[in-house]
Protein backbone atom coordinates (compact mmCIF):
# COMPACT_ATOMS: atom_id res chain seq x y z
CA UNK A 1 0.00 0.00 0.00
CA UNK A 2 2.66 2.62 0.52
CA UNK A 3 4.57 1.51 -2.38
CA UNK A 4 0.50 2.33 -4.47
CA UNK A 5 0.64 5.87 -2.15
CA UNK A 6 3.94 6.80 -3.89
CA UNK A 7 2.74 6.64 -7.34
CA UNK A 8 -0.56 7.99 -6.50
CA UNK A 9 0.93 11.22 -4.93
CA UNK A 10 3.39 11.71 -7.83
CA UNK A 11 1.08 10.70 -10.28
CA UNK A 12 -1.70 12.83 -9.22
CA UNK A 13 0.50 15.20 -9.28
CA UNK A 14 1.63 14.65 -12.64
CA UNK A 15 -1.56 14.09 -13.91
CA UNK A 16 -2.89 17.38 -12.57
CA UNK A 17 -0.33 19.75 -14.78
CA UNK A 18 -0.71 17.61 -18.01
CA UNK A 19 -4.37 16.79 -18.66
CA UNK A 20 -5.62 20.19 -19.27
CA UNK A 21 -2.61 20.58 -21.57
CA UNK A 22 -4.60 18.68 -24.05
CA UNK A 23 -2.09 16.45 -24.66
CA UNK A 24 -4.49 14.09 -26.87
CA UNK A 25 -7.96 13.94 -27.55
CA UNK A 26 -10.70 11.31 -27.27
CA UNK A 27 -14.28 11.63 -29.70
CA UNK A 28 -17.11 9.73 -28.50
CA UNK A 29 -18.53 7.98 -31.89
CA UNK A 30 -22.24 8.89 -30.66
CA UNK A 31 -24.66 10.71 -33.28
CA UNK A 32 -25.73 14.34 -32.54
CA UNK A 33 -22.26 15.20 -31.64
CA UNK A 34 -21.39 18.57 -29.87
CA UNK A 35 -18.84 20.31 -31.78
CA UNK A 36 -16.17 23.31 -30.15
CA UNK A 37 -15.73 26.53 -32.26
CA UNK A 38 -13.40 29.63 -31.20
CA UNK A 39 -13.99 32.78 -32.65
CA UNK A 40 -11.79 35.39 -33.75
CA UNK A 41 -11.59 37.87 -30.76
CA UNK A 42 -14.30 40.94 -30.96
CA UNK A 43 -12.31 44.57 -30.08
CA UNK A 44 -15.12 47.13 -28.35
CA UNK A 45 -13.58 50.51 -27.88
CA UNK A 46 -15.43 52.42 -24.76
CA UNK A 47 -15.34 55.90 -26.20
CA UNK A 48 -16.38 57.30 -22.61
CA UNK A 49 -13.51 59.23 -20.99
CA UNK A 50 -13.48 57.59 -17.99
CA UNK A 51 -10.37 55.12 -19.41
CA UNK A 52 -7.06 55.66 -18.32
CA UNK A 53 -3.94 54.66 -19.85
CA UNK A 54 -3.05 52.08 -17.37
CA UNK A 55 -5.97 50.70 -15.57
CA UNK A 56 -6.27 49.78 -11.82
CA UNK A 57 -6.37 46.22 -13.16
CA UNK A 58 -3.45 46.66 -14.96
CA UNK A 59 -2.04 47.82 -11.97
CA UNK A 60 -3.04 44.85 -9.50
CA UNK A 61 -1.91 42.64 -12.47
CA UNK A 62 1.80 44.03 -12.41
CA UNK A 63 1.84 43.84 -8.68
CA UNK A 64 0.61 39.82 -8.38
CA UNK A 65 3.65 39.48 -11.65
CA UNK A 66 6.27 40.94 -9.75
CA UNK A 67 5.12 39.39 -6.01
CA UNK A 68 4.99 36.16 -7.54
CA UNK A 69 8.44 36.89 -9.38
CA UNK A 70 10.49 37.92 -6.49
CA UNK A 71 9.13 34.96 -4.29
CA UNK A 72 10.05 32.72 -6.99
CA UNK A 73 13.28 34.00 -7.39
CA UNK A 74 13.75 33.96 -3.33
CA UNK A 75 12.80 30.13 -3.80
CA UNK A 76 15.04 29.43 -6.31
CA UNK A 77 18.42 30.62 -4.77
CA UNK A 78 17.32 28.82 -1.46
CA UNK A 79 16.86 25.70 -3.34
CA UNK A 80 20.30 25.99 -5.37
CA UNK A 81 22.12 27.32 -1.97
CA UNK A 82 20.69 23.62 -0.57
CA UNK A 83 22.24 21.64 -3.30
CA UNK A 84 25.40 23.04 -3.13
CA UNK A 85 25.55 22.59 0.75
CA UNK A 86 25.25 18.98 -0.09
CA UNK A 87 28.26 19.39 -2.68
CA UNK A 88 30.38 21.24 -0.12
CA UNK A 89 29.60 18.55 2.47
CA UNK A 90 30.75 15.37 0.15
CA UNK A 91 33.84 17.61 -1.29
CA UNK A 92 34.96 18.63 1.87
CA UNK A 93 34.57 15.81 4.60
CA UNK A 94 35.71 12.36 4.89
CA UNK A 95 34.18 9.61 3.05
CA UNK A 96 33.48 5.77 3.89
CA UNK A 97 32.00 2.68 2.79
CA UNK A 98 29.60 0.59 4.77
CA UNK A 99 28.18 -2.50 3.01
CA UNK A 100 28.30 -0.73 -0.50
CA UNK A 101 26.80 2.49 1.00
CA UNK A 102 28.67 5.65 0.96
CA UNK A 103 28.96 7.32 3.70
CA UNK A 104 30.30 11.04 4.45
CA UNK A 105 31.31 11.72 8.17
CA UNK A 106 30.26 16.01 8.68
CA UNK A 107 31.09 18.01 11.92
CA UNK A 108 27.78 18.75 12.15
CA UNK A 109 26.01 17.68 15.25
CA UNK A 110 22.92 15.90 13.43
CA UNK A 111 20.66 12.94 12.46
CA UNK A 112 21.73 10.42 9.54
CA UNK A 113 20.74 11.71 6.27
CA UNK A 114 20.54 10.67 2.64
CA UNK A 115 20.47 12.79 -0.41
CA UNK A 116 20.92 10.85 -3.34
CA UNK A 117 23.59 8.24 -3.52
CA UNK A 118 25.43 9.68 -0.32
CA UNK A 119 24.37 9.33 3.48
CA UNK A 120 25.50 12.28 5.92
CA UNK A 121 26.52 10.73 9.28
CA UNK A 122 27.94 12.80 12.45
CA UNK A 123 31.86 11.82 12.52
CA UNK A 124 32.02 11.59 16.51
CA UNK A 125 28.94 9.16 16.34
CA UNK A 126 29.96 7.22 13.65
CA UNK A 127 33.71 6.74 15.68
CA UNK A 128 32.37 6.27 18.60
CA UNK A 129 30.34 3.56 17.22
CA UNK A 130 26.84 5.41 18.85
CA UNK A 131 25.34 5.15 14.63
CA UNK A 132 22.88 1.80 15.05
CA UNK A 133 22.90 -0.11 11.88
CA UNK A 134 18.83 0.21 11.68
CA UNK A 135 19.92 3.81 10.66
CA UNK A 136 22.14 2.95 7.75
CA UNK A 137 19.96 0.49 6.40
CA UNK A 138 16.79 2.97 6.94
CA UNK A 139 18.94 5.33 4.62
CA UNK A 140 20.34 2.96 2.39
CA UNK A 141 16.21 2.38 1.49
CA UNK A 142 15.61 5.67 0.88
CA UNK A 143 18.38 5.51 -1.65
CA UNK A 144 17.68 2.37 -3.51
CA UNK A 145 14.01 4.00 -3.59
CA UNK A 146 14.97 6.65 -5.08
CA UNK A 147 13.63 8.66 -3.06
CA UNK A 148 15.54 12.05 -2.91
CA UNK A 149 13.69 12.20 -6.90
CA UNK A 150 10.62 12.77 -5.29
CA UNK A 151 11.78 15.57 -2.89
CA UNK A 152 13.16 17.36 -5.96
CA UNK A 153 10.04 17.17 -8.02
CA UNK A 154 7.67 17.79 -5.20
CA UNK A 155 10.08 20.95 -4.24
CA UNK A 156 10.80 22.21 -7.83
CA UNK A 157 7.15 22.35 -7.72
CA UNK A 158 6.30 23.95 -4.75
CA UNK A 159 9.01 27.14 -6.18
CA UNK A 160 6.31 27.30 -9.04
CA UNK A 161 3.29 27.22 -7.21
CA UNK A 162 4.66 28.50 -3.75
CA UNK A 163 0.95 30.09 -3.39
CA UNK A 164 -1.31 26.88 -3.23
CA UNK A 165 -1.00 25.62 0.16
CA UNK A 166 -1.95 22.04 -1.48
CA UNK A 167 1.81 21.57 -2.70
CA UNK A 168 2.67 21.77 0.89
CA UNK A 169 0.27 18.99 1.87
CA UNK A 170 1.68 16.81 -0.75
CA UNK A 171 5.21 17.38 0.67
CA UNK A 172 4.51 16.22 3.80
CA UNK A 173 2.44 13.26 2.96
CA UNK A 174 5.07 12.09 0.08
CA UNK A 175 7.69 12.16 3.14
CA UNK A 176 5.61 10.81 5.31
CA UNK A 177 5.20 7.95 2.99
CA UNK A 178 8.92 7.56 2.30
CA UNK A 179 9.32 7.13 6.23
CA UNK A 180 6.86 4.32 6.33
CA UNK A 181 8.97 2.76 3.14
CA UNK A 182 12.16 2.95 4.97
CA UNK A 183 10.95 1.82 8.45
CA UNK A 184 9.12 -1.44 6.41
CA UNK A 185 12.72 -2.61 5.16
CA UNK A 186 14.23 -1.89 8.49
CA UNK A 187 11.48 -4.21 10.11
CA UNK A 188 12.19 -6.67 7.42
CA UNK A 189 15.38 -6.75 7.59
CA UNK A 190 16.14 -7.10 11.39
CA UNK A 191 12.45 -8.51 12.83
CA UNK A 192 12.67 -6.29 15.98
CA UNK A 193 9.78 -3.83 15.71
CA UNK A 194 9.69 -3.22 19.05
CA UNK A 195 13.41 -2.70 18.85
CA UNK A 196 13.14 -0.39 16.71
CA UNK A 197 10.19 1.66 18.02
CA UNK A 198 12.14 2.03 21.14
CA UNK A 199 15.37 3.27 19.54
CA UNK A 200 12.82 5.91 17.23
CA UNK A 201 11.44 7.20 20.30
CA UNK A 202 14.74 7.96 22.16
CA UNK A 203 15.30 10.42 19.17
CA UNK A 204 12.27 11.52 19.35
CA UNK A 205 13.53 14.88 20.43
CA UNK A 206 15.66 15.82 17.90
CA UNK A 207 14.45 18.50 15.98
CA UNK A 208 16.89 19.45 13.48
CA UNK A 209 16.34 18.92 9.86
CA UNK A 210 18.29 19.44 6.52
CA UNK A 211 16.18 20.69 4.08
CA UNK A 212 16.26 18.36 0.58
CA UNK A 213 17.14 15.36 2.31
CA UNK A 214 15.94 11.91 2.68
CA UNK A 215 16.16 11.41 6.82
CA UNK A 216 14.56 9.72 9.76
CA UNK A 217 11.37 12.33 11.15
CA UNK A 218 11.21 11.81 14.95
CA UNK A 219 8.60 14.46 14.61
CA UNK A 220 6.39 12.23 13.31
CA UNK A 221 6.98 9.23 15.41
CA UNK A 222 3.51 8.56 16.49
CA UNK A 223 2.01 7.63 13.29
CA UNK A 224 5.00 5.67 12.29
CA UNK A 225 4.54 3.48 15.29
CA UNK A 226 1.03 3.07 14.24
CA UNK A 227 2.06 2.08 10.39
CA UNK A 228 4.25 -0.55 12.04
CA UNK A 229 1.79 -2.54 13.60
CA UNK A 230 -0.95 -1.59 10.97
CA UNK A 231 -2.52 -4.34 8.71
CA UNK A 232 -4.75 -3.44 6.12
CA UNK A 233 -7.23 -5.66 4.39
CA UNK A 234 -6.96 -6.83 0.78
CA UNK A 235 -10.55 -5.38 0.05
CA UNK A 236 -9.46 -2.17 1.35
CA UNK A 237 -6.49 -1.85 -0.76
CA UNK A 238 -8.37 -3.29 -3.62
CA UNK A 239 -11.17 -0.46 -3.29
CA UNK A 240 -8.90 2.09 -2.84
CA UNK A 241 -7.38 1.67 -5.79
CA UNK A 242 -10.07 0.61 -8.00
CA UNK A 243 -11.70 4.34 -6.85
CA UNK A 244 -8.17 6.09 -8.37
CA UNK A 245 -8.06 4.28 -11.37
CA UNK A 246 -12.33 5.29 -12.13
CA UNK A 247 -11.96 8.74 -10.56
CA UNK A 248 -8.60 9.09 -13.40
CA UNK A 249 -10.77 7.84 -16.27
CA UNK A 250 -13.57 10.15 -15.73
CA UNK A 251 -11.23 13.25 -15.67
CA UNK A 252 -9.15 11.91 -18.32
CA UNK A 253 -12.12 11.35 -20.13
CA UNK A 254 -13.72 14.95 -19.24
CA UNK A 255 -10.59 16.77 -20.41
CA UNK A 256 -9.86 15.15 -23.58
CA UNK A 257 -12.63 16.46 -25.84
CA UNK A 258 -11.85 17.16 -28.87
CA UNK A 259 -11.56 20.68 -30.08
CA UNK A 260 -12.06 21.82 -33.62
CA UNK A 261 -10.29 25.25 -34.95
CA UNK A 262 -12.25 27.40 -37.19
CA UNK A 263 -11.17 27.76 -40.74
CA UNK A 264 -11.44 30.84 -42.85
CA UNK A 265 -15.09 32.35 -42.15
CA UNK A 266 -16.16 31.87 -46.35
CA UNK A 267 -15.37 28.44 -46.26
CA UNK A 268 -18.58 26.81 -43.97
CA UNK A 269 -18.16 23.23 -44.79
CA UNK A 270 -14.85 21.05 -44.10
CA UNK A 271 -13.64 18.04 -44.18
CA UNK A 272 -12.69 16.36 -40.44
CA UNK A 273 -9.54 14.60 -41.82
CA UNK A 274 -9.92 11.96 -38.82
CA UNK A 275 -13.18 11.59 -39.11
CA UNK A 276 -14.08 11.91 -42.72
CA UNK A 277 -16.94 13.32 -42.26
CA UNK A 278 -18.17 16.54 -43.30
CA UNK A 279 -19.11 19.40 -41.03
CA UNK A 280 -21.47 22.38 -41.77
CA UNK A 281 -20.73 24.74 -39.24
CA UNK A 282 -23.64 27.23 -38.10
CA UNK A 283 -24.61 30.74 -39.24
CA UNK A 284 -25.67 33.94 -37.76
CA UNK A 285 -28.21 35.80 -40.37
CA UNK A 286 -26.00 37.60 -42.34
CA UNK A 287 -22.93 35.79 -41.45
CA UNK A 288 -20.37 35.59 -38.89
CA UNK A 289 -19.29 39.42 -39.46
CA UNK A 290 -23.43 40.32 -38.75
CA UNK A 291 -22.91 38.58 -35.59
CA UNK A 292 -20.06 40.74 -34.68
CA UNK A 293 -21.64 43.56 -35.08
CA UNK A 294 -24.77 42.22 -33.72
CA UNK A 295 -22.71 42.07 -30.64
CA UNK A 296 -20.82 45.46 -30.68
CA UNK A 297 -23.90 47.55 -31.10
CA UNK A 298 -26.13 45.81 -28.36
CA UNK A 299 -23.25 45.92 -25.88
CA UNK A 300 -22.98 48.43 -23.06
CA UNK A 301 -19.82 48.87 -21.42
CA UNK A 302 -20.80 49.46 -17.83
CA UNK A 303 -19.57 52.59 -16.61
CA UNK A 304 -17.91 51.58 -13.22
CA UNK A 305 -15.24 49.61 -15.58
CA UNK A 306 -12.19 52.04 -15.68
CA UNK A 307 -10.00 49.65 -17.74
CA UNK A 308 -9.32 47.52 -20.02
CA UNK A 309 -9.56 43.23 -20.24
CA UNK A 310 -10.64 40.39 -21.56
CA UNK A 311 -14.34 38.78 -21.15
CA UNK A 312 -14.87 35.04 -22.53
CA UNK A 313 -17.82 32.95 -22.66
CA UNK A 314 -19.09 29.80 -24.67
CA UNK A 315 -22.79 29.26 -26.00
CA UNK A 316 -24.41 26.64 -27.54
CA UNK A 317 -25.93 26.32 -30.51
CA UNK A 318 -29.24 24.51 -30.64
CA UNK A 319 -30.66 22.18 -33.33
CA UNK A 320 -33.44 24.61 -33.74
CA UNK A 321 -30.54 27.30 -34.00
CA UNK A 322 -31.21 29.08 -30.64
CA UNK A 323 -28.58 29.45 -28.12
CA UNK A 324 -28.34 28.34 -24.46
CA UNK A 325 -25.57 26.66 -21.76
CA UNK A 326 -24.26 30.22 -21.45
CA UNK A 327 -20.77 29.39 -19.36
CA UNK A 328 -18.77 32.72 -18.42
CA UNK A 329 -14.66 31.33 -19.27
CA UNK A 330 -12.90 34.92 -18.21
CA UNK A 331 -14.67 38.04 -16.39
CA UNK A 332 -14.01 41.53 -16.04
CA UNK A 333 -16.43 42.31 -12.96
CA UNK A 334 -18.83 44.90 -13.04
CA UNK A 335 -21.54 42.99 -14.86
CA UNK A 336 -19.47 42.44 -18.03
CA UNK A 337 -20.34 39.00 -18.55
CA UNK A 338 -23.78 39.37 -17.99
CA UNK A 339 -23.90 41.91 -20.34
CA UNK A 340 -22.29 39.31 -22.77
CA UNK A 341 -25.03 36.96 -21.55
CA UNK A 342 -27.64 39.32 -22.09
CA UNK A 343 -26.66 40.50 -25.73
CA UNK A 344 -26.30 36.56 -26.78
CA UNK A 345 -30.26 36.23 -25.69
CA UNK A 346 -31.07 38.84 -27.67
CA UNK A 347 -29.39 37.13 -30.76
CA UNK A 348 -31.94 36.14 -33.70
CA UNK A 349 -31.78 32.06 -34.41
CA UNK A 350 -28.43 30.99 -36.07
CA UNK A 351 -29.13 28.01 -38.67
CA UNK A 352 -27.97 24.84 -36.76
CA UNK A 353 -24.74 23.19 -37.96
CA UNK A 354 -24.34 19.72 -39.08
CA UNK A 355 -22.11 16.62 -39.61
CA UNK A 356 -22.79 13.99 -42.07
CA UNK A 357 -25.93 16.29 -43.16
CA UNK A 358 -27.37 15.40 -39.54
CA UNK A 359 -28.37 18.55 -37.21
CA UNK A 360 -26.00 18.82 -34.09
CA UNK A 361 -25.38 20.99 -31.59
CA UNK A 362 -21.95 23.27 -31.52
CA UNK A 363 -20.64 24.90 -28.94
CA UNK A 364 -18.98 28.29 -29.65
CA UNK A 365 -15.92 30.26 -27.45
CA UNK A 366 -16.31 34.16 -28.13
CA UNK A 367 -13.53 36.47 -26.51
CA UNK A 368 -14.28 40.07 -26.42
CA UNK A 369 -11.77 42.18 -25.26
CA UNK A 370 -12.68 45.90 -24.34
CA UNK A 371 -10.22 48.77 -24.78
CA UNK A 372 -9.96 52.05 -23.89
CA UNK A 373 -10.88 54.92 -27.31
CA UNK A 374 -7.55 55.47 -29.50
Amino acid sequence: MHRFNRIYLLGSLIFGLTIPMHLFSLKAKISNTINYIELNEIILQKTSTNFKSISENQIITYIIVSVYVFVVLLLVIRFLLNLYSFHKKIKNNKRQSINGSNIVLIQEHTLPHSFLKTIFINEQDFNNNNIAPELIVHETAHIKQKHTYDILFIEVLQILFWFNPIIILYKRAIKLNHEFLADETVNAAFKSVYQYQNMLLSFASNERKVALASSINYLITKKRLIMMTKTESQIKIISKTVGVGVVYSLLLFTFSSQTKAQEPLQNKAFNDSQTNSEITQPEFPGGILAFYKFIGTNFKVPTELKGSGKVVLSFMVEKDGSLSEFVTLKDLGFGTADEVIRVLKLSPKWIPGKENNEIVRVKYSLPIQIEPSK
